[in-house]
């Protein structure tokens, strides 16, 4: 079995290891290196999945980004990155993972969460096209990959939006 707890300074070299095995790369890794030294990093917020042998097998990370509107700024968050080691995918820890940060992030007060991703495996939680509640990326992705998910209902009524990534998502 496993378990869902926030990630301390100890499990930072596993953390890498997760996310360059899930990801055949060290791009995420190096995301999250840059994005604990910002102010976007919340900690609270930074997950990981520990079997109870201790092994951390999954991470999550929802990183603080902005909005942007004609009338100014408002807080989000953007899942990414989300890795679970190879022998550990398809038994439900990214699952797990992705309901767990949800929940943490309503209870912190944000609003909504974005991510791009595979459309098909983020649906299942909720994330619907951004393109629907009038929000747009800062850069070229395919509609159906950049998705929101509203913490709280109507988080986005009326006004049209396009997301600003901190530094670190832009360097990687």
């Amino acid at each position: 079995m496993y378990h869902i707890r926030q990630e301390t300074a100890q499990d930072c070299m596993a953390i890498k290891e997760v996310n360059n095995l899930a990801f055949g790369r060290n791009n995420e890794s190096q995301l999250i290196e840059e994005l604990r030294k910002s102010r976007s990093f919340i900690p609270q917020l930074s997950l990981v999945t520990e079997t109870d042998t201790r092994e951390i097998v999954g991470h999550i990370l929802f990183s603080e980004i902005s909005i942007e509107t004609k009338n100014g700024s408002i807080p989000s968050l953007a899942l990414a990155p989300m890795a679970v080691k190879p022998s550990y995918q398809k038994i439900g820890v990214g699952s797990a993972l992705i309901k767990e940060g949800l929940k943490r992030c309503k209870e912190l007060g944000y609003h909504s969460v974005i991510v791009l991703g595979h459309p098909e495996y983020y649906s299942k939680f909720g994330f619907i096209k951004a393109s629907t509640k009038g929000i747009f990326p800062p850069f070229d992705v395919p509609d159906e990959a950049f998705m929101v998910y509203e913490l709280q209902p109507n988080a986005f009524k009326g006004i049209q939006w396009t997301v600003r990534y901190p530094e670190p998502f832009l360097n990687v």
